[in-house]
């Protein structure tokens, strides 16, 4: 737990842990040593500081803690695909999904504690939101998947996705800081090229993003082609319609030139036609987009939705591939352990 008046001693910059080991008559390199044990090596207590003496390591938990997310629950699926609960300081729980490929480790990573966007689709849309997760609550995260990648198939994460729960662009700084560590070579060195951040649409937030010149990868959850269908199923289109974050995506490829993917699931009778279809390839001509995901649908126990069959996805498919749309069908991992896109809701 966190003591009262302790401060996150992973909340410090270098430059300011410098300057508490100096008010202590330490030297300089002593914050080095203890900047490199949070960040690269990734220690959960001040005891496991080893090059440091027990008198400064005593010190050091007096007057700071260190508020390490550890594994709550861990399901394994029939695929390979990973499932992790874990569980924060202050008790709340949070999930993380390791999905393999032969040429990929992913680490699909959440930027909340619940949500607040009440997507009619998606498990964690049901849940309310508790509060953001702080930026080393999102690093360890990816350590921790990455040092399960490591244990269960011998090697290192390759990619991270923000598509677990919550809207990563309502809570900007952590995401952003995490980002700035996870691809730090002081931290996990895994470049911001392999990381995409996956937003339900927040289009001043993509704008700042733009103005950031942020290194990482878009994707928009889309999911409808035009208003009236979006509002349906998610109620954030009310205040950021298609037309506002379609100015907003070409804003942030003008600043920054990164890659930008729409993602689309296909839900039976409601946006799987071919007017469908062809609404999406015209929304797709106003963007600089590289690639449309459309992902199968995931039944959850608190939505009606289903799943298209075979067929019609293909025809949908087929009409894509037809305009000269760049597109690419996501089939569901980790469906039997509630790991699969839009399923992610602290059940263990």
């Amino acid at each position: 737990m966190v003591t009262m008046g302790k401060k996150n001693i992973r909340q410090l910059s270098k430059e300011e842990l410098e300057s508490y080991f100096e008010q202590l008559g330490e030297k300089k390199f002593r914050a080095r040593q203890v900047y490199e044990w949070l960040w690269a090596k990734h220690v959960r207590s001040f005891e496991d500081m080893t090059n440091l003496s027990k008198e400064l390591r005593a010190r050091l938990a007096e007057h700071f803690s260190l508020p390490a997310l550890t594994h709550d629950v861990t399901q394994h699926s029939g695929d390979g695909t990973v499932k992790s609960r874990f569980r924060t300081f202050d008790s709340h729980l949070v999930e993380g999904v390791l999905i393999p490929t032969d040429d990929r480790k992913t680490a699909c990573v959440s930027s909340q504690i619940g949500c607040s966007l009440s997507c009619k689709f998606c498990a964690t849309g049901y849940m309310d939101r508790k509060r953001n997760l702080e930026f080393d609550e999102i690093f360890d995260e990816v350590v921790l998947i990455n040092e399960q990648s490591e244990k269960v198939y011998g090697k290192k994460l390759t990619n991270i996705v923000f598509m677990g729960m919550g809207e990563p662009l309502l809570n900007y700084k952590n995401v952003l800081k995490a980002i700035e560590m996870i691809s730090s070579p002081e931290g996990l060195g895994i470049s911001a090229r392999r990381i995409t951040v996956s937003t339900a649409g927040v289009a001043k937030m993509i704008r700042q993003l733009g103005d950031d010149k942020v290194r990482f990868k878009l994707a928009l959850s889309l999911h409808a082609a035009n208003d009236a269908k979006r509002h349906e199923i998610m109620p954030i289109n009310d205040t950021n319609n298609i037309r506002s974050l379609i100015d907003a995506l070409n804003y942030f490829y003008q600043q920054t030139g990164n890659e930008i993917t729409f993602e689309y699931i296909l839900f039976k009778d409601f946006n799987d036609s071919i007017q469908d279809a062809d609404e999406l390839v015209k929304l797709y001509r106003q963007v600089p987009a590289d690639l449309i995901n459309i992902i199968e649908y995931n039944p959850i126990e608190l939505a009606s939705f289903e799943k298209p069959d075979e067929e019609k996805t293909m025809e949908f498919m087929r009409y894509l591939e037809k305009h000269r749309v760049n597109v690419r069908l996501r089939r569901s991992r980790g469906k039997d352990i509630d790991a699969a896109c839009g399923q992610l809701a602290n059940k263990g």
